[in-house]
């Protein structure tokens, strides 16, 4: 079996931001010469998350006025923010969209369904993170 590692480093220009990564992940399942096999996509923050849906602006609007209402950004509703932290409600936030996805690879390519995006969700950002790209198979 074949275990390649790809780390993607972002650094997003707001601090709430949905980036489209799938021409980063496709690229490293090239790399890694993996036929058949499975992709793992993992934020490596816990206040991100990686996940798939339609690349749709809508829909991606759609999400966050989703998020909001279910855990505002309004910093004085979190104990966590008594830290001293302000992003309590990013935490609570990649807990609801997920933490990593994992692919199937076939024929060396990503084996999606139609409309399928790969999205890293930024939701305390405008510093440098890593993607962590881990390719397993033959």
């Amino acid at each position: 079996m074949k275990i390649y590692t790809k780390y993607l480093t972002l650094k997003t220009e707001k601090r709430i931001e949905f980036v489209n990564i799938t021409k980063e992940v496709g690229k490293a399942v090239s790399e890694s010469r993996v036929k058949e096999g499975i992709v793992l996509i993992n934020p490596m923050h816990i206040t991100a998350s990686v996940f798939i849906n339609d690349n749709e602006s809508g829909l991606l609007e759609d999400f966050r006025r989703w998020l909001e209402k279910i855990a505002p950004t309004d910093i004085n509703l979190y104990k966590h923010n008594l830290t001293g932290e302000d992003n309590g409600f990013s935490h609570l936030w990649r807990t609801i969209m997920g933490r990593e996805s994992v692919i199937s690879i076939t024929q060396g390519k990503l084996d999606f369904g139609p409309w399928e995006s790969i999205f890293y969700g930024e939701f305390d950002g405008q510093r440098e993170k890593r993607i962590l790209i881990k390719v397993l198979g033959e």
